[in-house]
């Protein structure tokens, strides 16, 4: 994979429906979505302006769930609602073993001596939720939660400042990528801002009239795209790499230091297309001290509206 100086263009409709002589969601679409995925090894390598990596997965499995996460029939794993014109899909994907390697390339902006950033991680799975229409299998929304269990990461400053860069690097690309989505398709994206406003605007998992199976959609809806992390424990061990530089510090008697850091359920969630104001009562971890920051942004929007109607 490489990451692009400009976006390259959409890929339209889904290369599967096409290949099948169809544009709506149907059978080749459950056809691919019910098959059970099993890699021995799998080598992904990234090459950007500033670093290349690479990810390394053994034993990666990948198949279908219910809503629950729970293997079972495959007509369970989806849930269509024709009311709607939706259908949410459910996805595992698990491995033994992961290991992640990055460094700086010759031409990016890093200094000339760096170390590689290296991570290896023992069990792992990712949970993906989709929800798209059934008209053009589009993506409306999507979930993502990457889960992690016990981690042990030894990192040196020299690294930690690598890896916020290669992070700000990543985060230029995206942000292209977002703006690019937002130009080449206005009308869709109002068109699924007024979906969610209205969905946002019904009490969650009760809607007037609705069938068994419009709550039961509704009940696993995703009314915005997110990404979470959740690492059980954490151990981080932050190390000065002071071996590397002049010897004149160690002359000095000036020895490095380093600090280890523990984290137990530590997660980041990350809601990219959340609009000040909005509703936050659909979030995975809300509390009822988010009422405070809900009222405040809504004062602040208010009063940034009204500025922009004077001028």
């Amino acid at each position: 994979m490489r990451t692009c100086e400009e976006p390259r263009p959409p890929n339209g409709q889904s290369p599967i429906a096409l290949a099948a002589g169809q544009s709506e969601y149907g059978f080749a679409e459950k056809v691919v979505e019910g098959m059970f995925i099993v890699v021995n090894s799998i080598t992904i390598k990234i090459h950007s302006k500033a670093f290349h990596a690479s990810f390394e997965l053994w034993q990666l499995q990948g198949y279908s769930v219910n809503p629950n996460w729970q293997q079972s029939d495959l007509r369970l794993t989806r849930i269509t609602d024709p009311q709607r014109g939706e259908v949410l899909t459910f996805k595992e994907l698990t491995w033994q073993t992961l290991r992640i390697e990055a460094d700086a390339t010759d031409n990016g902006d890093q200094d000339p001596v760096t170390t590689p950033l290296r991570l290896i991680t023992n069990q792992g799975r990712i949970q993906i939720s989709l929800k798209r229409r059934t008209k053009d299998c589009n993506v409306v929304a999507s979930k993502l939660m990457f889960l992690l269990d016990d981690l042990l990461w030894v990192l040196t400053d020299s690294q930690l400042k690598a890896m916020m860069k290669y992070a700000e690097s990543l985060s230029e690309a995206m942000e292209k990528s977002a703006q690019q989505r937002k130009s080449l398709a206005p009308e869709s994206v109002q068109v699924s801002e007024l979906c969610t406003q209205q969905s946002w605007s019904q009490p969650f998992g009760v809607s007037p009239n609705a069938s068994s199976i419009g709550q039961y959609f509704d009940k696993h809806d995703m009314k915005e795209s997110s990404y979470h992390l959740l690492i059980s424990r954490l151990d981080l061990h932050i190390c000065d790499d002071s071996h590397t530089r002049e010897s004149g510090a160690l002359k000095h008697g000036m020895l490095g230091g380093a600090i280890q850091l523990t984290f137990r359920m530590m997660a980041f969630d990350y809601y990219p297309f959340h609009r000040a104001g909005d509703a936050c009562k659909h979030w995975v971890r809300y509390s009822e001290a988010m009422e405070t920051r809900g009222q405040w942004a809504k004062k602040l929007v208010s009063e940034f509206q009204s500025k922009i109607e004077k001028l």
